[in-house]
């Protein structure tokens, strides 16, 4: 049987409990059988793989290349993948450079196989693809006792990397709002509405912006390459999504009433 990661309570003091026993539940999850043959069958053989036809070929490889993007979701989008990863990141009409979710990018990108030598046969790659697997899965699992927490962990991974990137600050927007977690996170903890997305990109640009100078005193998401400016953003986050979490609770209750008195 798989380990289960214990997450005993919900909201930020779950977070809280979640990161102190983090490092300790990840190990215990690596040991984990399905995941152990996974990581074994990938550091065996991704050295020999020299094209993305030769990934996407095999079932083991793929699966954990893609669940290193959080991109489990596309296991049987054979050829979708086998294109995105071919095309690479080096010509301008690549396919990763179209897509909005930047996950695309950073998978084609860490495998390389536009480059004169595949990423795939460097001596560091199966350790750090391994890595991300492992982590992913173990995302996943904690999504599975309780979905904030699988977000508010995506928040605090992936809003860090944003906040580091050489680029402008709306570059850096634009990255967020192409990153499906760290979107829908930030949107609960701005108070902002999923139906945010049918705006025009410049407005949603603006909406995002206006809410954070409000709540952090800056626009920037460069600020939130300080672990305290991300804590703040996820303890925003994690108390919303509760309170969200309430209000559904109390709904259904409440409708769950309703019924009962009409029966009688």
């Amino acid at each position: 049987m798989s380990f289960q990661p214990v997450v005993p309570f919900g909201g930020y003091s779950g977070w809280a409990f979640l990161n102190r026993t983090k490092d300790a539940q990840i190990e215990t999850f690596r040991g984990s059988a399905d995941i152990q043959r996974d990581v074994d069958y990938f550091k065996e053989n991704i050295g020999k793989v020299k094209t993305a036809e030769d990934l996407v070929s095999d079932r083991t490889l793929r699966k954990v290349v893609l669940g290193a993007f959080d991109l489990d979701g596309d296991m049987d989008n054979i050829y979708f993948v086998q294109k995105v990863l071919s095309d690479g990141i080096l010509d301008d009409g690549a396919l990763a450079n179209k897509l909005s979710d930047t996950r695309y990018y950073d998978m084609a990108k860490a495998l390389g196989f536009d480059l004169s030598v595949p990423n795939t046969v460097m001596s560091t790659f199966p350790d750090e693809i391994a890595a991300k697997f492992e982590e992913q899965q173990f995302e996943i699992a904690v999504g599975d006792q309780d979905s904030n927490m699988r977000l508010a962990m995506s928040l605090d991974r992936e809003l860090s990397k944003i906040a580091d990137k050489s680029t402008t600050d709306n570059g850096r927007w634009y990255s967020v709002m192409g990153n499906t977690a760290v979107r829908s996170a930030l949107e609960t903890a701005l108070g902002l509405p999923s139906s945010l997305g049918s705006l025009d990109l410049d407005q949603q640009l603006s909406e995002f912006r206006e809410k954070t100078e409000r709540y952090f005193g800056s626009s920037e998401v460069s600020q939130f390459s300080d672990p305290d400016a991300r804590q703040e953003m996820l303890r925003l986050f994690l108390v919303r999504a509760d309170i969200q979490s309430s209000r559904t609770q109390y709904s259904s209750a409440a409708n769950a009433l309703t019924l009962l008195s009409g029966s009688y």
